[in-house]
């Protein structure tokens, strides 16, 4: 029973809600018995002992208890639903508040398809059980308790007649529930794997596409679809098997009342009244045993999903602020980069050695090497997506794992190769790291950008982009992405890759614009051509497997004849040995 006591845990706020629910739902079935006694007064007091003056009074409590009985009913529903639901909200914010957190080895552990299952299918059916459920169930034992009770006032004998059959129902719930479980947690991790499929076709419809693959993509769908099929048929048919029993054995308490019920009565040891009494409780007695399968079965799927959520909410993100963590203002803040003997370590993987470099604030660093040396994660490293495993990255003198990280990143632009753009506005895209930005300094930032091209679109700047820029080029994406990055005026400004799908005559007026930016930035370029650095780069950094093969600027390595050389000698199509 960890998964409730860890959701009774999370319940902060909806507790005294959920059990004014749980009382309703309790106090409700003790009025149940009420009714079918006062129904037998009627019979053997007004109608065989002819008092009359019984009658309205009596009908006036048979009234009173069963308003009482469904206000009580109702009352349970509402406040059962209320703190479900506001349960419900609670986890999943915060759910989604720690996925925000997470590092990026939690992505590459958890499949998008398999989050969203449990942030939405999981969820709902924790709320569901809480606010039905367990209502239910809860109610059911009490009913059962009650009505039993009752029927020991009226007739011992022939209250254990019927209590005979319950035995048989306790063995087949307990066979069920233990055999159930397995089948509803395979049941679950199906449904996620068609929930990952469907999602990885939707984000993947372009290559899909280009590689001519949707009867592959469909056969794979279908071969997924089918396996939840199965799993949801095993687990139904297993149902199946166990849901007549209970059937059986509910119905057979109606044929008990009326064959024992009619011997009692000709026997003498009960009256026409309490038979008629027994008669319109033994329902009863009746449903929650029928209602117990259902229940049952609602809860191994409770249990399956509780597991997956409780999993996800107990990840650790793995990079945080310290509780003393360091902030600064923007006007303190002056962008002075500093790397010192930082290694890097993915898995059994060391991506970079003992790097170290200093980039004074407003200053231009370039990093260049081949696909793999390390480029891309020194970026990761400064804005802190990783942490270093040996060595320090320091800004403005300052670690940064002693930074505030929303402080430090809220400094820092970033434009990727890999652009991500919302589902929103051209604007909204633009001004979506300062939401307060007018639409002409928005305006402004794309021009600077060379996101003009904004103002041609269908309704310019209030253009739904759509999501992940479907429908602009490769180049339009990336200049939004520059835009985006500058809007925050940040003082540092990381482009990795920026230019890669820009004209060169686009990625000259880009550089321009970045020269006169008027404002303060250090810039770190990680560029593949040399055009993107060579004529504003202070120093030039050049990884060869994770360690820095050669530095300085342009003219400087040009003439050490080293790897950049052989670089600019390539893109530039001449010989190594003719001077560039």
């Amino acid at each position: 029973m960890e998964q409730i006591k860890w959701i009774w845990e999370r319940m902060k706020g909806f507790r005294f809600t959920f059990v004014l629910a749980m009382i309703c739902a309790a106090l409700a079935p003790f009025l149940t018995f009420l009714g079918p006694t006062l129904y037998r007064r009627v019979i053997d007091d007004v109608v065989i002992g002819e008092a009359t003056e019984l009658l309205i009074p009596l009908a006036i409590l048979i009234v009173v208890s069963m308003l009482t009985r469904s206000s009580l009913y109702y009352l349970s529903i509402f406040f059962a639903e209320r703190s479900s639901k506001g349960l419900d909200k609670k986890i999943r914010d915060e759910m989604f508040k720690k996925l925000l957190t997470f590092h990026p080895e939690f992505y590459a552990t958890y499949r998008t398809g398999d989050i969203m299952t449990r942030l939405t299918g999981d969820l709902e059916f924790i709320r569901h059980n809480l606010a039905n459920v367990f209502r239910q169930l809860l109610s059911s034992m009490v009913l059962f308790v009650t009505i039993t009770v009752y029927l020991f006032t009226i007739s011992v004998n022939f209250t254990l007649c019927l209590l005979a059959l319950t035995p048989f129902v306790a063995i087949a719930s307990f066979l069920y529930f233990r055999k159930a479980r397995p089948l509803y947690t395979v049941l679950r991790d199906k449904l996620s794997g068609l929930n990952t499929c469907t999602q990885e076709n939707i984000a993947g419809n372009r290559v899909v596409k280009a590689f001519a693959r949707e009867d592959y993509e469909i056969a794979k769908f279908a071969e997924k679809n089918d396996e939840f099929r199965l799993s949801n048929q095993r687990a139904s048919q297993f149902w199946l098997k166990f849901y007549p029993i209970l059937e059986t054995l509910a119905n057979s308490l109606t044929i008990m009342t009326l064959l024992a019920g009619g011997l009692f009565v000709i026997r003498g040891e009960i009256t026409i009244g309490q038979l008629a009494a027994i008669n319109g409780v033994t329902w009863a007695l009746a449903d929650p045993m029928r209602q117990l399968g259902v229940q049952l079965n609602d809860l191994q799927r409770f249990f399956a999903s509780a597991n997956k959520v409780i999993e996800l909410y107990e990840v650790e993100p793995k990079i945080l602020s310290s509780a003393h963590s360091f902030s600064m203002t923007n006007e303190e803040f002056r962008g002075e980069i500093e790397f010192s003997d930082v290694s890097f370590r993915y898995g059994s993987n060391e991506v970079l050695k003992d790097i170290s470099f200093r980039a004074a604030p407003g200053s231009t660093v370039a990093i260049m090497g081949v696909t793999g040396s390390g480029k891309t994660t020194v970026a990761n490293l400064l804005t802190r997506i990783y942490d270093v495993s040996k060595g320090s990255v320091r800004i403005d003198g300052v670690d940064i794992r002693h930074w505030d990280i929303k402080n430090l990143r809220k400094k820092i632009g970033v434009a990727t190769q890999d652009v991500f753009l919302f589902s929103d506005t051209a604007e909204g895209n633009v001004a979506y790291g300062d939401a307060d930005l007018t639409l002409a300094e928005v305006e402004n930032f794309a021009g600077l950008a060379c996101a003009s091209f904004i103002e041609k679109l269908s309704d310019g700047y209030d253009t739904i982009i759509g999501e992940r820029g479907v429908g602009l080029s490769g180049g339009q994406r990336q200049r939004i992405a520059l835009a985006r990055a500058l809007a925050i005026r940040p003082r540092i400004l990381i482009l990795d890759d920026t230019t890669s799908a820009v004209d060169n005559e686009t990625e000259k007026i880009m550089q321009e614009n970045l020269r006169s930016l008027d404002f303060s930035c250090t810039k770190v370029i990680v560029a593949q051509r040399i055009s993107s650095v060579k004529d504003d780069a202070d120093t030039i950094l050049v990884l060869e497997d994770g360690k820095i093969a050669e530095q300085g600027t342009h003219d400087e390595l040009i003439e050490k004849r080293g790897a950049y050389y052989e670089i600019a000698c390539i893109q530039q199509g001449v010989k190594s040995e003719v001077s560039v």
